[in-house]
């Protein structure tokens, strides 16, 4: 039986594009293991699914001044370590990383052990993590075309982000029930990732009250950034992260407010829903999620929105706008050919995998 080692953390961001290649590789008869860190988001995502997990030491590599800088490199060096000897046991075939901090530990390790790697960049630049494991992997597969140009040419494949296929089969009768719309209004979806975002929880609740005349409003804010003043409010519905239930609300959904995390928007595009990016601006990111916005927005999936301008009236005028020339939206969507990553991925794996 073939085997692979799945790893990538840190958010959920770097972990559901590897769930969304677990059913393929059951089809095609692979064993499969997951390589996170002790107690990660990663290792609650996973454990929906039966796949054995194992937990390892990691640490943050940072650009800025931190005393664990210190501490993390030794933390580092004690994953590498544990990584090591659990492939060892296992003798995977491949190994492919989603990346995130504790991806390089695994990768390091693994390419110490000439065991084939391939990772996946989902922005537009390669963060601090995979650029870190890029001189260790046989393959690089990315989101963006532009992203091309920062990758070794011999190494690089466009293949796009694995898209969890259940997304697309999600049922409308589910999601209205579990709502309480009655589906005589478009709604609306509010997500700011895995974290939630606190400045789009706050505009989008003070601009409720018109939003709502013309919108139901599905709001996913975060854990613990739930407003209980506002639960029984008709035609808002809060959740603090939403898992099964997702590509229920998503067949009901119409709009959506969101950050610009790469597979975040990946499921948009795939989805064909029109959109309103926020991206985190640079004081509170690398950049990555404007560049991964301008490209959307470029290629015509997406309305873009800068935090700094962001106001009720800003919100309400975009969404109106956003409502009106939905049709375009879409119509740029379908024409993309950003869809068969899933195929493109699992190819790579088989031509790559060690005998």
């Amino acid at each position: 039986m073939k085997k692979i080692v799945l790893t990538g953390g840190g958010t959920a961001g770097h972990v559901t594009p590897n769930i969304a290649l677990i059913p393929r590789l059951r089809e095609l008869g692979y064993e499969i293991d997951y390589i996170g860190s002790y107690e990660g988001i990663e290792n609650k995502l996973i454990s929906d699914f039966g796949i054995p997990y194992y937990g390892i030491s990691t640490g943050k590599f940072r650009r800025y001044f931190d005393p664990k800088n210190f501490s993390d490199p030794f933390r580092v060096m004690k994953g590498c370590a544990q990584a090591k000897k659990i492939l060892k046991q296992l003798k995977p075939n491949i190994i492919f990383s989603k990346g995130g901090f504790v991806s390089v530990p695994v990768i390091w390790a693994a390419a110490s052990l000439k065991i084939p790697c391939i990772i996946h960049e989902s922005d537009l630049t390669p963060g601090l993590a995979n650029k870190l494991c890029i001189p260790k992997a046989t393959k690089i597969c990315c989101n963006f075309p532009e992203t091309l140009k920062y990758l070794p040419g011999n190494k690089a494949v466009l293949t796009g982000s694995p898209i969890r296929e259940e997304l697309l089969k999600g049922d409308k009768e589910a999601a209205y029930k579990l709502c309480g719309f009655d589906g005589s209004k478009p709604v609306i979806m509010v997500m700011g990732g895995s974290q939630g975002a606190s400045a789009i929880n706050k505009v989008i609740r003070e601009a409720l009250p018109r939003l709502l005349e013309d919108f139901d409003i599905i709001h996913i804010c975060g854990k613990e950034k739930m407003d209980n003043m506002l639960l029984t409010t008709p035609g808002y519905k809060q959740f603090e992260y939403v898992r099964a239930e997702l590509k229920d609300l998503f067949a009901i959904t119409d709009l959506v407010v969101s950050r610009a995390g790469a597979n975040a928007i990946c499921e948009l595009l795939a989805l064909r829903l029109p959109n309103l990016l926020i991206p985190l601006p640079l004081t509170a990111s690398r950049g990555d999620q404007l560049l991964n916005a301008a490209s959307f927005e470029s290629q015509g999936y997406s309305m873009v929105m800068q935090e700094e301008n962001l106001d009720e009236d800003s919100l309400v005028d975009a969404l109106h706008e956003l409502y009106q020339n939905r049709s375009s939206f879409t119509e740029k969507m379908e024409n993309s050919s950003q869809y068969n990553a899933i195929n493109s991925i699992i190819r790579m794996i088989e031509e790559n995998a060690k005998e």
